[in-house]
Formats: structure tokens, sequence, C-alpha cells
């Protein structure tokens, strides 16, 4: 158990840090850019040199699972470590795996990534409702039980996701709408009148975004950046609740390595955009 609400922590670290949310992408297209092979060792310079220049700089940092796992047992090693070097120099983490199941195999998921016990374990993961929110109930219990965070996809930046999300249910309410309520339910239930573990991502990008006035949990907004969106976008979704939105750049930092010092500059500069 790490004390303190997950949702409060990182609203906590934003004070200090800035809201920002940086992302560890190491896709084949950056690992030529920085002049590395697409290989396990390539992975591992790559991301040693972000977490070199991230873990005094960013609020929360976020690994993509898939760039790891696309290189097995020797690419989640190189996972465990950053996990594990990020925690150690008290940075935040979110492992970006947007899991989603049922029963048993959704407990599982929660044990790799928010147990104590797991070599993976981060601060906090993304999942994916579209098995229904409910489904996601063992790794809400895991995350209320240990302190640590859930971000569920509510209404995503890319324009695949836009057709589904924005359906309306029975009540008249967006798909994106209804998993951003019962999110907001959970964290009313388990930490009325404070900030919630149970966090939602909503795309910066979006003309129409989902309330979330009574989330009491925080939210991260991709888009941001490379994909067209800023600081006034971020602004406008987060207006009633600023402190606990979080801006998700990747790109517009990662394109500045392989230099560590020009990393962490990168960093400063969004988080003085963003911050």
């Amino acid at each position: 158990m790490l004390g303190a609400p997950f949702g409060e922590r990182l609203v906590a670290a934003g004070r200090t840090r800035g809201r920002l949310c940086v992302g560890i992408d190491p896709h084949a297209h950056l690992l030529s850019a920085w002049g590395l092979e697409d290989s396990v060792e390539g992975l591992e310079r790559f991301t040693m040199a972000c977490v070199e220049a991230f873990a005094d700089t960013a609020a929360l940092v976020k690994p993509q699972v898939a760039f790891f796992e696309r290189f097995g047992s020797r690419g989640f090693a190189v996972l465990e470590r950053a996990l594990a070097d990020l925690r150690e120099a008290g940075c935040l983490t979110v492992a970006d795996a947007k899991r989603g199941d049922i029963g048993s195999t959704m407990a599982g998921y929660a044990d790799a990534w928010l147990s104590d016990t797991s070599p993976l374990c981060a601060d906090s993961v993304t999942v994916s409702p579209y098995l229904g929110v409910g489904a996601l109930r063992p790794v809400f219990d895991l995350a209320e039980k240990t302190g640590r965070g859930v971000f569920v996809l509510a209404a995503t930046s890319n324009p695949e996701a836009v057709a589904l999300q924005a359906t309306t249910d029975g009540e008249g309410r967006t798909v994106a709408q209804r998993v951003v309520d019962e999110c907001a339910t959970i964290n009313a239930s388990a930490h009325p009148g404070g900030y919630g573990n149970i966090g939602v991502v909503v795309g910066a990008t979006l003309a129409t975004p989902p309330r979330l006035a009574s989330l009491s949990g925080p939210v991260l907004l991709p888009g941001v950046g490379a994909q067209g969106a800023g600081a006034s976008d971020v602004a406008k979704i987060m207006r009633e609740a600023p402190e606990l939105g979080f801006a998700n750049v990747s790109r517009s930092v990662l394109q500045a390595g392989p230099n560590v010092e020009k990393l962490r500059e990168a960093v400063l500069n969004q988080v003085a955009e963003f911050g």
C-alpha cells in the first residue's frame, strides 16, 4: 500500500513538476532516427536515455508496452528495469498496456501491472472498458488496495473511435460519457470529497469531449503536440478541474533525442507550456 490515493499523489506531482505526461515510445522509426538498431540493444539504449532525462523532470512517464512486448521476454526485462529506475527516482509511471478482459483474466492483468510483487509493477495502468466498465472491477479493486491508479479509455483521440464512443445509449449519454460517469461513481464511493484512483483518457483534439466535472480523478490527454492540440485545448477540456489534467506528449519530446540534456530541455519546455 502506497498511502495516499494515486489521484492525490499525481496532483501533488503536478504541482511541483508541472502537469505533463511524457511517453517512452521506442518504435522502429524513432530508434532509427536516434541512430540505433531495431533490436533489444537499441531498445535498451533508447529507454535508459529517456529514463535519465525524464525521471526528475516529468510528473508522469508513460512507457508504451507494445514497443517492449514485440521483443518478447528481453523487451519486458528492459521495461521492468525502466519502471524500477523511475520508481526509485520518485517519478510516477503509467504502463500504457490498454488491457481489458473479464473475471480471472482481468485479475491476472491487474496483478501484472499493479501488484506490489510484480516485476512489471507501475504506479498506474491504462485499460479498455469495451467489455463493460464493470468487467474492470479486479483492476479497480487492486488499485484501491495498493494506492495505485487506473486510466480508463473514455474518448480517445484516434479518428476511428469517434463513431463508437459518440454513440448514445438509451439515456441519451454517449458511450464516452457513460464510461466517465461510471468511473466518477467509483471514485465518489471510495474517496468522497477527495481525488480517487480511477482516471480516464480523453483526447485533447476532441471538439466535443465528455463532461469531467464529477470525475474527481486524473485525466490523461493525448493528442497534444505532434497531433495538433495545444495548451488552450487542454485548458478548455479541464476548465472545471485543471489540476487533474495531464497533457500527454511523446513525439514532440522524443524527437530531441538521443542527447539526454536535449531531451530534458524538451520536457522542461513542454512543462512551461502545459504545466
